[in-house]
């Protein structure tokens, strides 16, 4: 019979019971995927009533009414698989690992969606019996998919076990004719984290130039970037970035490209913002054909922080479409460039206003010692009653 626990209360992560006695070794216990249910014949199944109870259930979850949900979950005469799922992604989601490993074990059938769930739930409780938990049921699996995978591959990843993660990556890269870049990119993520960007890139190179690869690997690239980048190490940053190669497809399957796209640029050119240097992102910038808000922002917030406003009013001149950061990146230069008068004319001048808006302004005024303005302002905010009362900080002197 499936594990079954009397007398539990809500266990966390970082209070389960030793490993081999919270989850005795489930051999035999389940036998194609599922367990056995009742030998009772099942009652007429009312999908569509179903489907509305399980979307009862997935809504109390997202509330944060997960006992509600529970409550409700139990008074349930009719559930299917998903009605089971939606309950024991409540638990996941919460960390409640133990409640949501009893429930797991009390399903009469279970889907890859119900495993992969319960392999999640393990491998974000950090530490070695979880992940080795997880590691167990993983193996348990007859049918595994894709999430199985990266599952498991960015859990070990997560918790500095890199040689089972890249021990996993290789088992899957020799079992599945068909491969997903987001198990690469989980691998890779995992190396960032760990401090290990040399080997994440060695490891790109490696599958990014052979030509059988058809996934597209431009996440991982895109990440390792941004990673250097992180780390200050800019140079690293621009030579993975001029190195990304370009698969170009034939027949069939001609679509399947891999080639820098806008995350690439604007991961570089972030680069180059965090390191400074804008007169290089500035000219990455000018060589996109392609740019998003992103990368907009990115640039103006550049120059504001090294207070080029110029250059940043310039930009945001020609930005097609202006949204509530660009206009609070604006307003926030010239309030510590000192220059109110700009700041007030942007401020007034800005569509739809939002809490970052007003603090920005109202702080302005007090750091530019116009205590009298930043007062009114504070006092139109409130009339107005568009946004939640600032922080107290905003209006300390």
């Amino acid at each position: 019979m499936p594990l079954r626990w009397t007398g539990m209360s809500t266990v966390k992560c970082s209070s389960l019971p030793p490993l081999f006695n919270f989850s005795s070794r489930l051999e035999g216990q389940f036998h194609e995927n599922r367990v056995f249910s009742t030998l009772k014949p099942k009652p007429p199944v009312d999908t569509a009533e179903i489907r509305t109870l399980n979307k009862k259930i997935t809504q109390l979850i997202r509330s944060g009414r997960l006992e509600d949900a529970r409550e409700f979950f139990d008074k349930l005469s009719q559930r299917n698989t998903v009605t089971w799922n939606s309950m024991l992604s409540g638990y996941v989601q919460r960390r409640e690992i133990a409640k949501a490993r009893k429930l797991f074990d009390e399903m009469p059938e279970r889907d890859v969606v119900s495993w992969n769930l319960m392999l999640s739930g393990y491998v974000s409780c950090r530490g070695r019996r979880h992940v080795e938990e997880g590691r167990y049921l993983f193996n348990k699996m007859l049918e595994r998919d894709f999430v199985s995978w990266n599952t498991m591959i960015s859990g070990y990843a997560k918790n500095g076990r890199m040689d089972e993660a890249l021990k996993l990556f290789d088992e899957l890269f020799k079992r599945m004719p068909k491969r997903d870049a987001a198990s690469l990119s989980a691998l890779v993520s995992g190396l960032i984290q760990n401090d290990e960007l040399d080997e994440a890139a060695d490891l790109l190179i490696q599958y990014g130039k052979r030509g059988d690869r058809k996934e597209d690997l431009i996440h991982a690239y895109n990440t390792l970037i941004a990673g250097y980048g992180q780390k200050g190490r800019v140079e690293d940053a621009r030579r993975l970035f001029d190195q990304i190669p370009v698969h170009r497809g034939k027949g069939s399957e001609g679509d399947l490209r891999f080639r820098r796209n806008v995350v690439s640029w604007n991961s570089m050119i972030m680069s180059y913002v965090k390191a400074g240097d804008m007169v290089s992102a500035r000219n990455l910038f000018d060589l996109m054909e392609d740019r998003d808000t992103f990368s907009w922002n990115t640039m103006i917030s550049g120059y504001v922080h090294v207070l080029d406003m110029e250059e940043a009013i310039k930009l945001f001149s020609e930005m097609p479409n202006p949204d509530s950061l660009s206009w609070n990146s604006i307003i926030s230069g010239f309030t510590q460039a000192g220059d109110m008068e700009y700041a007030r004319n942007f401020f007034e001048r800005m569509p739809q206003k939002n809490r970052v808006s007003w603090n920005s302004i109202i702080a302005g005024c007090e750091k530019n010692a116009d205590y009298k303005g930043g007062i009114e302002l504070f006092l139109k905010m409130r009339k107005r009653r568009r946004e939640t009362r600032p922080p107290h900080s905003v209006l300390a002197s």
